[in-house]
Order: C-alpha cells, then sequence, then structure tokens
C-alpha cells in the first residue's frame, strides 16, 4: 500500500504533473509555503517511494510523421498475460500496453505507424502470440491533464484548466 501524502507532497504532483519541465522547485515552493530545498527533498523521496516513476514527454505522433494511432483491445489467458505483455511490448509500434484486471477483454495496445501497412503487420504479430483482437479503435486526440485530487491544498485552484484556457474557450 502507498504511503500517506501531505499538502505539500499534493501540491508537487500537481504542479508537476502540469507542466514538469518548465516548473521550477523555487515556483512550486512559492506556490505551496515552503523553501526550494524543501521542495526538491520532497521530490526525490517521491522519486524514492516510487510515487513519482518517471518524466516522459508528450509526443505528437501525427507531427511525428506516425498519424496512424490505433488501440488494440485484446483477450489473453489471464495466467499468461505478464508473457504476453511482455510479448507485445517488443512488438515495433507498440507505445503503451495496459494490463486490465478482470474480463475477458484484459489488454488495451496502443500503437503507431505510418500507413495501413505497418498497422497490419502490428496486428499480424500480435496474432503470432496467439492472441484475440477482440476491437480496434483508431484515436483522433488524446487529452491528458492532472488528476485533480493533486490540486493545490489551501488554495482556490481547484481546476486541471488555466484561467485563461477556459475564457479562450475550446483549443485544439
Amino acid at each position: 500500500m502507498g504511503r500517506e501524502l501531505d499538502d505539500v507532497d499534493r501540491s508537487i504532483l500537481y504542479l508537476l504533473q502540469r507542466d514538469a519541465r518548465d516548473t521550477t522547485a523555487q515556483e512550486i515552493a512559492d506556490t505551496a509555503g515552503v523553501s526550494a530545498s524543501t521542495v526538491r527533498n520532497r521530490i526525490d523521496r517521491l522519486e524514492a517511494d516510487g510515487i513519482i516513476k518517471g518524466y516522459h514527454p508528450e509526443i505528437d505522433y501525427e507531427a511525428a510523421n506516425l498519424p496512424l494511432q490505433v488501440t488494440f483491445i485484446i483477450s489473453a489467458p489471464p495466467t499468461e498475460l505478464p508473457d504476453i505483455s511482455e510479448d507485445i511490448r517488443g512488438i515495433q509500434g507498440v507505445i503503451d500496453v495496459r494490463e486490465m484486471l478482470t474480463g475477458r477483454r484484459n489488454v488495451h495496445v496502443d500503437v503507431v505507424g505510418t500507413s495501413t501497412s505497418e498497422i497490419t503487420r502490428i496486428t499480424d504479430a500480435i496474432h503470432d502470440l496467439g492472441v484475440e483482437i477482440e476491437s480496434s479503435e483508431m484515436m483522433r486526440r488524446r487529452h491528458v491533464q492532472p488528476f485533480n485530487h493533486f490540486f493545490l491544498q489551501g488554495t482556490d485552484d481547484t481546476s486541471a484548466h488555466d484561467e485563461d484556457e477556459a475564457d479562450d474557450g475550446p483549443s485544439d
């Protein structure tokens, strides 16, 4: 079981989720009401405890000339799930594998490619593992936002959206 997070931890996590690359320890400290060294120490502890598992870029695959993004829903025998998941992650073009806790459709696989022939190659490689693709969906757009439980404690900032964004209407 995980450890309890206090207001400072939650504020750090929220701000890092919003923009880890361009948010300094001093900016977090000013918002959370602690020193920058406290923020750095807390981040180190959050990483050591496995709460922060890494810092990853959000990639626009279409801009990177990988315009086809497909999610495959797969049924795999539960006892073989770890091995199948590992094998799927070894297929070129697979970018994400999620193992579901229950149900027949227990593996969700996100893939990218430049053409239908690449997606077909990935599909064939998955079938070669002896699992059944139940369905596939082509992604239009993905929206990621900070988990709202990590809002800034002691402030009115409980929204995952900037005020400027809310006033401007929908954005793409």
